[in-house]
């Protein structure tokens, strides 16, 4: 297929308006749209096909709750690195939007699946894990394309939502996100509007 300056351009408003979402309204997400959604995630690149995710859809109101308490204790944790000044800007971005967002997903990665039969993977085992990582990308843009947007929460302690979530041994979180509609638009990133670290151009580099 050829694809013409249209698709350039829809796909560079996809790439410019995607952010990581913190503030959600509690609307539902339509069973439709999830649905659309799991399907872009099936055309998600891996290594040797051997497509390692697994995604839980956290409804469990329980469940949700411990997932909170583990983000809120592990915040805590990681704002004592910094100085006090620091800390008090670190107390004031909002990281997570696990109280409003009506979708929870935790994504998982397989890490001994038996698709792929190794494929590409012998000499670089973490490809299982990248693997899943494009497969959130995929969702995230596919997720904005619909108009909802997604968070990345990274301030939890993985050994603990794995157990929380009964998962197997061999599977190991590489990323819990918040999924819904944004509450307001906004092209400026929160850590750049917070003055925490701006965005900087992509090194590229002849060698």
């Amino acid at each position: 297929m050829e694809l013409t300056q249209a698709h350039r351009d829809a796909l560079h408003d996809v790439l410019r308006w995607r952010r990581d979402v913190r503030h959600f309204l509690p609307d539902a997400v339509p069973d439709d749209t999830l649905a659309r959604l799991r399907s872009a995630m099936d055309m998600a690149p891996s290594v040797g096909n051997a497509r390692p995710w697994r995604v839980l859809h956290v409804t469990t109101a329980a469940l949700r709750s411990k997932i909170i308490q583990n983000f809120e204790a592990s915040n805590e944790a990681a704002g004592e690195i910094y100085d006090d000044e620091t800390r008090e800007t670190y107390a004031s971005l909002k990281l997570a939007g696990l109280r409003e967002a009506p979708v929870h997903l935790a994504v998982f990665t397989e890490n001994h699946p038996a698709e792929g039969r190794g494929l590409g993977r012998q000499t670089m085992p973490e490809m299982l894990c990248y693997s899943s990582v494009t497969a959130i990308y995929t969702l995230w843009l596919a997720a904005r394309a619909e108009n909802l947007g997604l968070g990345w929460v990274s301030i939890l302690d993985p050994v603990s939502v794995a157990q929380t979530l009964g998962v197997p041994d061999h599977w190991q979180l590489t990323g819990y996100l918040c999924l819904g509609k944004a509450a307001f638009d906004n092209d400026t990133p929160l850590l750049h509007e917070k003055k925490w670290q701006e965005n900087t151009a992509t090194r590229w580099e002849q060698v």
